[in-house]
This record gives C-alpha cells, sequence and structure tokens, in this order.
C-alpha cells in the first residue's frame, strides 16, 4: 500500500498530513503540485480536487483538504492491510 500526498509548499494543511502520516509512521510518497505539472493536472482534471492537499490511499480511498478523519482512516487501513499475511487465502 503507497499512500501518496499531493502537497504545495507553506500549505498548513499539507504539512500537518504529512505530519500525522509520519508519527503515525506511515511511508508516503509526498509530490510537490508547484514543480510536478503531470500530477497537478491528475488531480484537478481526473480527481476534479482544487485544494491541497490531496491524499490517494487507492483507486477508490482519497480525499482533498486537511481531513483528520480521513487521515485516521488510512492510518487504520495501512495497520489492517500491514498485519495481513501475504500468503492469506492462498491455495484456495
Amino acid at each position: 500500500m503507497t499512500i501518496t500526498l499531493y502537497s504545495k509548499p507553506g500549505c498548513f494543511g499539507c504539512r500537518k498530513t504529512a505530519e500525522k502520516f509520519t508519527t503515525a509512521g506511515i511511508p508516503f510518497r509526498d509530490v510537490d503540485l508547484t514543480t510536478t505539472p503531470a500530477a497537478l493536472e491528475y488531480v484537478t482534471e481526473e480527481l476534479g480536487y482544487s485544494q491541497a492537499p490531496i491524499v490517494i490511499v487507492d483507486d477508490h480511498f482519497h480525499w482533498s483538504g486537511l481531513r483528520p478523519d480521513m487521515i485516521d482512516q488510512a492510518i487504520a487501513a495501512f495497520h489492517t492491510k500491514a498485519s495481513t499475511p501475504a500468503t492469506a487465502g492462498a491455495g484456495k
């Protein structure tokens, strides 16, 4: 599971979101929207977001803005996935 944080320099919500993931020990990829035009196009054109931060957990779990409730859900989902054995369901 790779969480992607799309952020902008000087963005309070972006910084707080990154801090929450870091404090929880959740690895994430931070993409600067001001230096990555393709990322900006993706979050605005494809996802329809206009406010940073934008967090992508997976294709169906993403949000925009500082959302402590969603951050907590992402952290819980990460820990659930991390504790599930990779071989679960194998051989069925």
